[in-house]
């Protein structure tokens, strides 16, 4: 599916000037940049991320969407937990580092060559964040290509609550729109 333009296209206007437009309208929508964490059997993952948001403020629930071919999209489903570690503005690099599949290494306790500790479910969060987030899945709600998966906020630590945060815009990624 990758290339083919998806509809709805309104009357008259040309699918591809349109399906331009509406992604340059969806990447300018504000959106933080964060490492998702995941774990399963041994294997853990740091996955860049922006689909992340609050859904509910009663319990505290968090939905992230994952493609469903994503490596971490397997990791969230089978291992129940994830985290969402929020970036500095100027560790813009890390989001570029993690948009493969993470290596263990090369040290003990580090992902994709940074330094990573197991929270509470198991899955890795990234030491140096600003903050982070930890949750178990409560619901799975399939979206395009995507999955939502909605967790309950169980830990959390904002080391650095004065930090500027790493937004989308602050990258030169395109992913999303």
């Amino acid at each position: 599916m990758a290339g083919q333009l998806v509809g709805p296209f309104p009357k008259g206007k040309d699918p591809d000037d349109y399906d331009r437009l509406r992604r340059r309208v969806l990447w300018r929508m504000p959106a933080g940049i964060y490492l998702l964490g995941s774990a399963f059997g041994g294997r853990r993952n740091l996955m860049t991320h922006n689909l992340a948001m609050q859904v509910s403020v009663q319990p505290k629930l968090l939905a992230v969407s994952v493609r469903n071919d994503a490596l971490s999209h397997e990791l969230v489903d089978k291992g129940g937990a994830f985290s969402l570690c929020l970036l500095r503005r100027e560790d813009r690099a890390l989001a570029r580092t993690f948009t493969k599949p993470a290596e263990e290494g090369p040290e003990p306790g580090m992902l994709g060559g940074v330094e990573v500790r197991d929270g509470a479910t198991g899955v890795p969060v990234l030491c140096r964040s600003v903050a982070w987030l930890e949750c178990e899945v409560r619901h799975r709600l399939p979206v395009g290509d995507h999955t939502l998966f909605v967790g309950e906020v169980v830990d959390c630590s904002a080391p650095d609550e004065e930090a500027l945060l790493l937004r989308m815009e602050d990258t030169r990624l395109n992913y999303g729109g």
